[in-house]
Order: structure tokens, then C-alpha cells, then sequence
């Protein structure tokens, strides 16, 4: 059979990738398909007139982040990092996250995003976070997420100690002088 004669729905393709899509239109979804809200736990209906801002674990990281990927959009037209994000839940993440814009000297105005989830086990790459084992992401995630050392270790049913090794070793590897300072380095990729 000719490749041109065959008959492609565009709709449905779209709705049912095996990756989570986003149409953006000024930060604000305007499409996206069921395996994207299956990463965020959400419905289609609930997300589609959203800002992506409910899905960044705080507001001043969606603000940073969006100007950083907005320049970069701006000059390449794409952007590719793995981060840390927010489930309607609550729950936090990491994700690949790559984006593409219609219009550079508008970055934001039309995009379109793809979202793979990374799980445990899953190298990450392209960005600060490259580096991390799967336990210090586990870690990292719960960091972020603003717990303490002895919740981090009751969320991943290991010591408090243990949890201050993970801690120490990950502010010695990113030259952070506090937890605080890495969390930041960690959300800014």
C-alpha cells in the first residue's frame, strides 16, 4: 500500500500517544491528550483553560522557568531538560519535558510540549540533574517537595541517618551550601 494513500487521522493520533502532549497558547493549555493527563492525574477537562503553573511544585519555579525556557525558545525554537514537577495531587515527579514554538520572537504565544515521566530506574539526562542515582532522586524529590529528614526517610522507609548521608552527598556533588541552595540549583536544572 502507498504511504500516500493512506488515510491519517491527526485527532486521534494526538489523543492517543504513547507521550503526554500539550498545546500552549501563552502558558495556558489549550489542548492536551489522555496519556498527559494520565502523567498528571488529571482529566483533559479539568487541565485544557489551565495555566501549566498548577503543574510546577511553586510558583516562583514556574516564573523562573518559564523566562529561562522562554530565552531559550526564543534563540533555538526547542528545549529539552528533565524536572521536578507537580501532579494535580499534590504528589511530585520528575519528567522529560521537550518543547517546540511556533513563535520565536513570541516564545510563549503557541507551543506544543511532549511529557515522558521518568521513573526510579530511568537515566536521566541533558541537565544538572543527569547525575543523580535513583535513590538520590527519591531523595531530591522529597527535598523539593519542602520535607524534613526525618519525613524523607518515613516516605522512603529508610533512616533519618541514611537520609543525611543522601543530603550531604548530594550538597558535596553540587557544591550547595545548604539544602535550601540545592533545592534551588535542582529545580533551576
Amino acid at each position: 500500500m502507498e504511504l500516500a494513500a493512506i488515510d491519517v487521522d491527526y485527532r486521534e493520533a494526538f489523543e492517543n500517544a504513547p507521550v503526554g502532549l500539550a498545546v500552549g497558547k501563552r502558558r495556558v493549555i489549550v489542548a492536551c491528550n489522555h496519556e498527559f493527563a494520565r502523567i498528571f492525574r488529571g482529566a483533559i477537562a479539568e487541565m485544557v483553560g489551565e495555566t501549566f503553573e498548577r503543574l510546577y511544585p511553586t510558583q516562583s519555579d514556574y516564573e523562573e522557568t518559564g523566562a529561562r525556557v522562554g530565552e531559550r525558545l526564543a534563540n533555538e525554537r526547542s528545549y529539552t531538560d528533565d524536572r521536578v514537577m507537580r501532579r494535580l495531587d499534590g504528589d511530585l515527579f520528575w519528567v522529560r519535558v521537550s518543547g517546540f514554538t511556533y513563535t520565536p520572537e513570541l516564545a510563549h504565544a503557541h507551543t506544543l510540549w511532549v511529557f515522558s515521566e521518568l521513573d526510579r530506574n530511568q537515566q536521566s539526562g541533558g541537565s544538572l540533574r543527569s547525575t543523580l542515582t535513583p535513590r538520590e532522586r527519591d531523595v531530591a524529590t522529597l527535598l523539593i517537595d519542602g520535607k524534613t529528614g526525618k519525613e524523607v526517610a518515613k516516605a522512603l522507609d529508610i533512616s533519618p541517618r541514611t537520609v543525611d548521608i543522601y543530603r550531604t552527598r548530594l550538597l558535596r556533588k553540587y557544591n550547595a551550601k545548604n539544602t535550601q541552595a540545592l533545592v534551588e540549583l535542582l529545580l533551576r536544572g
